[in-house]
């Protein structure tokens, strides 16, 4: 009976471990355009309370797709989901912080920020409508750089990705061309190129490929010492991407909680804007109240004390009216 009796206590501690465990365990899946600061995040937010947020940056498809599934407590994705989308799956959707896919090249003696791109060179270079680097249409945006005959290896993303989504948006909406042969989201027919997997990936492929081209988040392309371009947007300006042009997309959007704030930033207005902006967004599974609440004191948390980190790794943090907003959002479906 004694033995019964010490074998029942240890398995109750073992089950108050676990259960303490969990407690102690958040796990999250999607986006790698937001990874580096979600897992800077986590790793403060870790020390600060000892609880475990594991993020598997696997693109916004497979955040998805997961979240839908209930596998994760949150996903993360850089495509906002449309209202009647989120009602037939039961999610709820909030923005987490804000950032700038911007096109990177791999051509010999060009250096960051040197050449221009608009959105019509940029929009046939990805439809393989221009193949060599000392195209005209290239030159004459680039009158002082020396480029060469090259053919031009173009880098996309091979898995279901956020970061696409944004990109395939913003070309969507510049170039009739794009939205006739293309479309936009997260996973497209790509006309020409190579896939990598994740900004990573693309990242990875485009540093490692001569006289290539890419798009990544711009924390990959400082990362990676990649080159960036600089690409006119709407309003006619050159722009360099930055914390300030993506701040100032930022600012001419309404995010609305009566839509599960749902809103894409590509080619906003402003002579300073970068055109290819975007937030990043977090989901929930409606029924999940206790995870939920969870995940939102993680997010509540980086909302008030991760505002330095986001900008160091140049993310655009919240602004606090938008943060207010998202806590009302909040507190109505019962997260907080």
């Amino acid at each position: 009976m004694k033995t019964i009796f010490k074998v029942a206590v240890v398995l109750a501690c073992v089950l108050s471990f676990a259960q303490a465990e969990a407690a102690d365990k958040l796990n999250g899946a999607g986006a790698t355009f937001p990874y580096p600061v979600y897992s800077a995040w986590a790793f403060d937010y870790n020390k600060a309370t000892g609880v475990q947020i594991n993020y598997q940056s696997i693109g916004s498809g497979g955040g998805i797709r997961q979240i839908t599934e209930r596998t994760v407590d949150f996903g993360a994705s850089d495509a906002p989901l449309p209202p009647e989308q989120l009602a037939k799956s039961k999610l709820l959707q909030f923005p987490a912080v804000i950032g700038g896919v911007v096109p990177v090249v791999n051509i010999a003696g060009v250096k960051p920020g040197e050449m221009r791109l608009d959105s019509d060179t940029l929009s046939k270079l990805f439809l393989g409508e221009i193949k060599y680097w000392d195209d005209n249409k290239i030159k004459s945006l680039n009158p002082n750089l020396k480029l060469s005959h090259n053919e031009i290896t173009v880098v996309h993303r091979s898995d279901g990705s956020g970061t696409t989504a944004v990109f395939t948006e913003y070309l969507n909406g510049v170039s009739p061309d794009w939205r006739k042969k293309v479309g936009a989201g997260t996973a497209v027919q790509w006309p020409v190129g190579i896939g990598g997997k994740g900004n990573e990936g693309v990242a990875n492929y485009t540093q490692r490929t001569a006289n290539s081209i890419g798009y990544v988040e711009f924390a990959y392309a400082e990362q990676n010492k990649l080159t960036y371009t600089l690409l006119k947007n709407s309003a006619g300006t050159f722009v360099k991407p930055s914390f300030d042009a993506f701040a100032d997309a930022a600012d001419t959007g309404t995010f609305d909680p009566q839509k599960h704030f749902y809103l894409w930033l590509v080619n906003a207005p402003g002579r300073d804007s970068w055109p290819i902006a975007g937030a990043t967004f977090i989901l929930l599974a409606q029924e999940k109240t206790d995870a939920n609440k969870k995940v939102v004191k993680f997010y509540d948390w980086a909302f008030r004390n991760g505002d330095s980190k986001a900008k160091e790794l140049t993310y655009v943090p919240l602004p606090k009216s938008l943060k207010d907003k998202i806590r009302a959002y909040w507190k109505a479906n019962g997260l907080q």
